[in-house]
C-alpha cells in the first residue's frame, strides 16, 4: 500500500532492486500500465524524506547499511531523468546529491593502504570489502555518467582497491603473476570465489578497464568455474556473472548467455518468482531473488545505462 516492493524487510534496498529489475525490461515510471504505475509509486516511496537522514544516508532506515545505500543510489542514478513528473525528477536529483556525498565521505575515512578506496558496512567503517564496495563504485560511475559531481580520483582510488582484491599476487609493475585468477572478498586473501570474481569483473568493466589483464584473467577463471545452483550466494553471484561475462564478449558471453537462462529457468517457481533454496539468501526472500534473476536474464536488452559497454 505504501508503494514499497518487499516481502522480508529491508524495504529500501529491495524496492531499489525491484525498480532496477523493472527498468531492465524497458518499463518506465508513469507509463499507463500496471508495471509503470508500480514503478512510479516505488520511486515515490524511496524518495520520502524519512528514508534518507541528514547526511544523505539511506542505509539506516531499513537496516540495509551501506549495501542498501549503494543499491538505492545506483537505482536513482539509473532512472535520473526518467521520472513521471518534473517534480519527481527534481526529487531524484536532490536526493542523489546527498547520497553521492555520503559515498565519497565514507571512501575517505582513514584506512590502511590496501583497504583505501573501498567501503564496508557503515559510512564510518575503517575497513573495506569487495562486496559492499562494488555497489558504491557502480553508483559513483553511474552518477559520473549522469554528469553529477564525482571526482575522477574517487574512481581511481576504488580501482586501486579492486586491484588489491585480485587473488593473484602482483608483480612489481602491478600486473598479476597468474594469468588466470579471480577476485577475493578482502585484499590479501589469495583464494578467488565465484561471487567475488564475478563482482570484481563487472566493477573493472564499469570503470572502463576492458583490456586489463585482471579482466581477462577473471573472465577465464569464471569460464573454468561456472556457477552452480548450490553456490552460497547463487543469485547475487549470477547477477554479476551474467553482466560481466556478457560485457567480456566472445566465448565468455556465449557461454554465460546460454548457461544463465538454463540455471534460472530451471528453478523458477510456478507463480513466476524465484526463491533461494537455502542459506543466507533464502532468508532475504523472493523479491530479492526475483529482482536479481530478472536483472541477470535481461542483460541482452541494455536498457540500464550502467550495463552498457
Amino acid at each position: 500500500d505504501n508503494g514499497s516492493i518487499t516481502d522480508r524487510g529491508h524495504e529500501l534496498a529491495l524496492t531499489g532492486l525491484a525498480i532496477m529489475a523493472l527498468g531492465s525490461v524497458g518499463t518506465e515510471p508513469g507509463e499507463p500500465t500496471q508495471r509503470g504505475r508500480a514503478m512510479s509509486r516505488a520511486i515515490d516511496f524511496i524518495l520520502q524524506d524519512k528514508h534518507q537522514d541528514d547526511s544523505g544516508y539511506f542505509g539506516s532506515h531499513d537496516g540495509s547499511r551501506m549495501y542498501g545505500h549503494g543499491i538505492t543510489t545506483l537505482m536513482l542514478t539509473e532512472i535520473l531523468g526518467m521520472g513521471e513528473t518534473p517534480e519527481q525528477n527534481e526529487q531524484i536529483h536532490a536526493s542523489l546529491n546527498d547520497a553521492i556525498k555520503l559515498i565519497l565521505a565514507a571512501q575517505n575515512v582513514s584506512k590502511s593502504e590496501k583497504l583505501r578506496g573501498g567501503w564496508r558496512y557503515t559510512p564510518s567503517s575503517r575497513d573495506s570489502d569487495l562486496s559492499v564496495s562494488v555497489w558504491q563504485l557502480m553508483a559513483l560511475r553511474s552518477a559520473k555518467n549522469d554528469g553529477l559531481n564525482v571526482p575522477g580520483e574517487a574512481i581511481e582510488k576504488a580501482l586501486q582497491y579492486l586491484r588489491f582484491s585480485y587473488a593473484s599476487p602482483l608483480s612489481p609493475d602491478g600486473t598479476p603473476r597468474d594469468q588466470i585468477s579471480g577476485f577475493s572478498y578482502t585484499p590479501g586473501t589469495h583464494h578467488p570465489s565465484f561471487t567475488m570474481s564475478a563482482a570484481g569483473l563487472l566493477a573493472m568493466q564499469v570503470c572502463g578497464q576492458y583490456d586489463s589483464p585482471m579482466v581477462r584473467g577473471a573472465s577465464e577463471w569464471l569460464l573454468q568455474h561456472p556457477p552452480k545452483q548450490n553456490e552460497r550466494f547463487f543469485f547475487y553471484g549470477v547477477y554479476y556473472y551474467a553482466q560481466g561475462m556478457h560485457q567480456a564478449g566472445g566465448k565468455y558471453a556465449e557461454h554465460a548467455d546460454k548457461l544463465v537462462p538454463e540455471l534460472l529457468l530451471d528453478i523458477q517457481r510456478t507463480d513466476g518468482a524465484w526463491l533461494a533454496r537455502g542459506g543466507e539468501e533464502r532468508n532475504v526472500g523472493a523479491v530479492y531473488a526475483t529482482a536479481l534473476a530478472i536483472l541477470s536474464l535481461s542483460v541482452r536488452y541494455h536498457y540500464l545505462p550502467i550495463y552498457q559497454r
